[in-house]
């Protein structure tokens, strides 16, 4: 088993070969003056399971370039079997056309990496479940659950605790933190009521003076956690805090959080975290290598990977 990574992560894939016991694979991936990626293998893989970390966050499409790229390289090096590993898929929240002549750039880019050699799949809280049905090749999609509801139990009393879909495509995934926490369920329902007007948020289910745990898969602009954070404080919440796998955090993100009323923000290290998230007062990472490196070291060893979430 040999595990290599691009440049999206590096930090991730040197967490993960740690708890692996495993020595990060050498591997140059540079650009040329125009930009054109180049990628060179700095070791024998012949005959080798080997796993490509590559996370395919900003700039994501410089970031998917070279994890196709690294598969060429593998598959064309001989390669037994390679795994790309996605923290982060990128173009997941592409998984379905929503008006008329509009893509479906989840299936592209899935058939992107199948088509590059990738023998198997495995990533971390797909935004649809239904886009491991766009890979024709075995895909692992890993839940970062439980390492949330570890960091949860060891910071809050969960007498007091209330899990809160921030809408009602999320409802599946907050239940399930519920279920395992033993605590009570709300849901935010947000909407219109004039084309331009800002959106008005009602909480179903009794906050009043419970610790609110905001619970998504991706955190893009903020918009929406800093809106539902107002809206259930001024319903009673005694604090909000808001759990999200994913930290995309693109634009003003990093400044909307600092400055809003979420007691914290959590998100996991899926995306390499900027210096301005790193610096941010009231938010707050958690690891997911040991998680990836359990889910690797179970596919290297053809042992289940489905019972870590039991």
């Amino acid at each position: 088993m040999k595990v290599f990574a691009g440049n999206s992560n590096r930090q991730l894939a040197e967490a993960i070969c740690n708890y692996l016991n495993v020595p990060l694979g050498r591997a140059s991936v540079r650009r040329f003056a125009d930009q054109e990626i180049f990628v060179e293998i700095q070791e024998n893989v012949r005959g080798e399971d080997v796993f490509l970390v590559q996370p395919t966050a900003f700039p994501a499409n410089d970031h998917l370039m070279e994890l196709l790229i690294m598969i060429d390289a593998m598959r064309r090096s001989s390669a037994r079997r390679i795994t790309a590993v996605l923290p982060y898929f990128g173009y997941a929240r592409q998984d379905r056309r929503a008006s008329g002549r509009t893509p479906i750039s989840a299936k592209l880019v899935a058939n992107l990496i199948t088509e590059a050699g990738a023998d198997r799949v495995m990533t971390l809280d797909l935004h649809a479940g239904q886009i491991q049905g766009f890979f024709d090749i075995p895909t692992d999609n890993l839940f970062a659950l439980p390492v949330l509801t570890r960091d949860i139990k060891s910071h809050y009393d969960l007498s007091n605790v209330v899990v809160v879909s921030p809408d009602v495509g999320g409802v599946v995934r907050a239940r399930a933190l519920a279920k395992r926490l033993d605590c009570l369920l709300a849901i935010v329902d947000k909407r219109r009521d004039r084309p331009g007007e800002s959106e008005v948020m009602n909480i179903i289910g009794d906050i009043a003076g419970k610790d609110c745990l905001l619970i998504d898969d991706i955190v893009d602009s903020g918009g929406t956690l800093c809106n539902a954070a107002d809206a259930m404080l001024a319903q009673g919440a005694s604090s909000v805090t808001a759990y999200i796998t994913h930290g995309v955090l693109s634009g003003g993100a990093v400044t909307r959080v600092t400055s809003s009323k979420l007691r914290e923000l959590v998100i996991t290290d899926s995306i390499q975290p900027t210096t301005a998230v790193l610096s941010a007062h009231n938010i707050r990472i958690v690891t997911t290598a040991p998680l990836i490196g359990e889910a690797i070291s179970r596919t290297a060893q053809e042992e289940s990977v489905s019972s870590l979430f039991d």
